[in-house]
């Protein structure tokens, strides 16, 4: 029986496929460059990668081991073919704004990887819930990042939310300073390689603070356990 706490805090935290497994860096540090684009691309990302797990999952049985590679990139091929075709009749210009990135989901090792590692040894409601976990993570690190660098670029936030929301969206962008020029380091992908690098310390920083308390803990219990047997 899968535990689903377990693929929760491997998605989004212990085995996140952006800041620990380092995938999908190509479209991380592309499209970036605001939060509605990390947040469009995440999204598409979570959808081919549930339903990839879904389908993989329901195959798995059936797929014989010489073939199962090709037979799972056909799978996610064919999602990254529908979310593609449903963000054109419906986001049209967050479509144009990620441009090639989103076919290039059908590359992201972190899909493939989930359909070869997990799904295709688990049934059908663990396999979605862990593609729903990797994704959420993915996403999280995309609208990060896309923060950073939209707020220290050009001072606002939200900026293009119409894009994917819609026209009710066309005011809900935030200018936390005014600027008469874009910071462009942060707009262009050194800030994009800047700000990844910032994330991961941060995150190692958090794990081994984490650690040295655990550990810490654990002595402290040792040595209770030691003075009451003594």
């Amino acid at each position: 029986m899968a535990n689903y706490q377990s693929l929760a805090a491997e998605g989004m935290w212990n085995n996140n496929p952006a800041l620990v497994q380092l995938l999908g860096l190509c479209p991380l540090l592309a499209v970036t460059a605001t939060v509605i684009n990390g947040l469009g691309l995440g999204l598409a990302t979570m959808a081919v990668l549930v339903g990839s797990n879904i389908t993989v999952s329901l195959v798995r049985n059936f797929v014989r081991n010489e073939i199962r590679i090709p037979v799972f990139v056909m799978v996610i091929a064919s999602f990254v073919t529908i979310i593609q075709l449903l963000m054109n009749a419906f986001t049209y210009e967050l479509y144009l704004a990620l441009g090639i990135f989103i076919p290039l989901i059908v590359t992201n090792c972190a899909i493939i990887g989930r359909a070869e590692a997990f799904a295709s040894k688990n049934k059908v409601l663990p396999a979605a819930f862990d593609g729903v976990m990797m994704g959420a993570g993915f996403t999280l690190v995309l609208v990060l990042l896309g923060g950073m660098r939209e707020v220290l670029g050009a001072g606002t936030l939200l900026s293009g939310a119409d894009r994917l929301f819609g026209p009710i969206a066309s005011n809900w962008t935030l200018t936390i300073f005014a600027t008469e020029q874009p910071f462009l380091l942060a707009i262009l992908p050194p800030g994009a390689f800047i700000g990844m690098g910032l994330l991961i310390a941060a995150k190692n920083a958090i794990d081994n603070r984490l650690t040295a308390r655990q550990t810490k803990q654990k002595k402290q219990v040792t040595r209770i356990r030691v003075t009451a047997e003594s």
